[in-house]
Parts: structure tokens; C-alpha cells; sequence
């Protein structure tokens, strides 16, 4: 559908990374349930704030790795070999 669709990635992200392989696919979005959960049965409110705080540090890391300071840079490219 190219982008005649804003997609939204609703399950399997677990982590910084797969954020960034969702946003890198294309996704305008993700939603993250799970890491919230468990953060939430672990240590309550705080618990939730640490999961999130988590997973925004590995996706810090994860852009900063392929060189990228923006979100919005991120495609396909920081995913495969271009052949360049």
C-alpha cells in the first residue's frame, strides 16, 4: 500500500530495537504492552516509568549505532546493505 496507509505495529515489540526495526519498516507507530505489563506486576507505577525508560534508552543506543540522531531518518536503509 506504500503510503496511501499509516501503519501502526501492535505486538512483538519487546524492546529499543524493535521499535527501531518497526519505525525502519515504515511504521508511523508502535504500541508496547507487554514490557508495560510486566513493568507494572514488577513494581506498580514506577515499574511501568522503568520499562518505558528501558526501552527508549535502547532505542537511543540502537540510532546512535547506525548513525542516525533523528527517528523520522530512519528506513530501510539502516536495515539492509544498499550495495553502495
Amino acid at each position: 500500500v506504500g503510503d496511501k496507509i499509516e501503519v501502526h505495529v501492535d505486538g512483538g515489540i519487546r524492546s529499543g530495537q524493535d521499535v527501531f526495526k518497526a519505525m525502519a519498516m515504515g511504521a508511523k507507530g508502535t504500541f508496547i504492552g507487554r514490557p508495560y505489563i510486566y513493568g507494572l506486576g514488577a513494581m506498580g507505577r514506577p515499574g511501568v516509568t522503568k520499562a518505558l525508560e528501558i526501552i527508549h534508552k535502547e532505542l537511543d543506543v540502537t540510532m546512535g549505532l547506525c548513525g542516525e540522531t533523528d527517528i523520522h531518518n530512519v528506513g530501510r536503509h539502516n536495515l539492509v546493505a544498499t550495495g553502495k
